[in-house]
């Protein structure tokens, strides 16, 4: 199966203001090639991560048009065709997962009833037991809340959620010379799953853009970046990409909230750290940061054109 055309890089940064980029590149070339001369390997692992709408696709994007530009050949690999599930019946599983575990903590911990169980279910056919109101009126209600989310928090981004497996293999194969490798690519539909022979020659960077680029599930990775962002900002993205399902209910936030909270853990390895409003820090300059009040989103990507937008 064919992949689709893709933006030459000189189209890129006519579309998109390239300002971050610049500033990422500023600190991200150095590290480059001291990488390089350290592990005296010529393939160096650049991940991109951070929430939906923080800008990781377009991010990863105009830094391989700069690392282009600078004579370095890489490949943008997208942690997203790594699920493994299709989006749809992963939304399913996640939902499974929270109300049958809520479900099974109540009875564990002796606070479920039949005539509860009824309450429950009417929240669930209008889809908003994840909602924390209900405890206002149903102390009871905290014991189905916390079970599920304890559940949830088991699953996301973990090896039981997504192929790590999968990403280490290949993310080592690049390491060690491998010239042809077979890159997975994950639609939303069930006949949208298919692998290309990538030909790795002479590509030096392998930039992983994904949520989940900095976890621990996997390794390789020589320079983590992480993009920070808030669970709303991501929500935004998701409401205007219609990304999800269950869009805009306490479930979705539940799983962003969980999922914000996990990304935050993992900006703590990162090497770079690009604030929410634009700053690009290392690691110990970061752990000095104090942010700026912020009355709207500063960090992102204008087009410069009226042109379409890139998916992502």
């Amino acid at each position: 199966m064919e992949s689709e055309a893709e933006p030459s890089s000189k189209e890129l940064l006519k579309i998109y203001d390239t300002t971050l980029a610049e500033k990422l590149m500023q600190k991200l070339l150095p590290m480059i090639e001291n990488c390089a001369k350290q592990t005296r390997s010529e393939k160096v692992v650049v991940a991109v991560s951070g929430g939906s709408g923080s800008g990781k696709t377009v991010t990863a994007l105009l830094l391989s048009c700069f690392l282009k530009e600078k004579g370095i050949e890489n490949y943008i690999l997208s942690g997203d065709a790594y699920p493994h599930r299709i989006p749809k019946y992963n939304d399913a599983e996640r939902l499974q997962i929270f109300r049958e575990n809520a479900i099974v903590g109540m009875l564990k911990e002796q606070t479920y009833t039949e005539e509860r169980c009824t309450i429950i279910q009417e929240f669930q056919k209008a889809g908003n037991d994840a909602d924390e109101k209900h405890v206002g009126k149903y102390p009871w209600y905290e014991s189905y809340l916390r079970n599920g989310r304890k559940a949830l928090e088991n699953y996301l981004g973990t090896e039981k959620e997504i192929n790590f497996e999968e990403v280490n293999r290949l993310v080592h194969a690049f390491k060690a010379g491998g010239e042809k490798l077979w890159v997975r690519h994950m639609g939303r539909e069930e006949t949208e799953l298919w692998y290309e022979e990538k030909d790795f020659t002479g590509i030096k960077v392998l930039l992983v853009e994904w949520t989940h680029s900095n976890s621990e599930y996997y390794s390789g990775v020589d320079i983590p970046i992480y993009l920070d962002s808030t669970p709303q900002e991501t929500l935004q993205s998701r409401l205007e990409r219609n990304r999800d399902q269950w869009i805009d209910n306490p479930f979705t936030m539940m799983v962003l909230d969980i999922e914000q909270k996990m990304l935050k853990k993992q900006a703590e390895k990162a090497k770079l750290i690009v604030t929410r409003d634009g700053t690009v820090l290392d690691r110990k300059e970061y752990a000095q940061f104090v942010p700026k009040p912020q009355n709207k989103k500063e960090r992102c990507y204008e087009h410069r054109t009226d042109v379409e937008s890139l998916p992502g």
